[in-house]
């Protein structure tokens, strides 16, 4: 978590919306990413789906079933669906997310029954910090 909190912290100084996400496998980082809606002006380029892609890229597989994601806020339900469809095996995210998550809020994506997998998930992880960049990030733009 603390490397997708640096991750956060670069898209914090690059005015894109600080989320961070790691994806691990065999306990290495294989993809670190973080949300570019703005640079590359295309919003699903948020930190998960940019992570997923990479990881694919490097394991040459559109599987990630022994892959682990971390990411600094609750996913939303775009990036729920991807996480489903990679099949990564664990999802640990920092913040909840009350207004657009979709794990623990929202559409519930894991809890849908045409949902085609759904992996391990803890949140809450490091909440508080996770959420404090994201408040400070709005706070600067009000």
């Amino acid at each position: 978590m603390n490397e997708a909190y640096k991750q956060a912290e670069i898209a914090f100084q690059s005015n894109e919306v600080p989320v961070g996400a790691v994806i691990t496998y065999q306990s290495q980082i294989i993809a670190k990413q973080y949300n570019e809606t703005l640079a590359r002006t295309d919003p699903t380029a948020h930190a998960e789906i940019l992570a997923v892609r990479e990881a694919c890229q490097k394991l040459g597989t559109e599987r990630l079933v022994e892959c682990s994601l971390y990411v600094t806020l609750e996913p939303c339900p775009m990036c729920a669906q991807a996480i489903s469809f990679a099949r990564i095996k664990a999802l640990y995210f920092g913040a909840y997310d009350p207004k657009g998550g979709g794990i623990e809020h929202g559409p519930r994506i894991f809890e849908q029954s045409t949902c085609h997998h759904k992996p391990e998930i803890w949140g809450g992880i490091q909440e508080d910090v996770n959420a404090e960049l994201l408040q400070a990030f709005f706070a600067e733009r009000r």
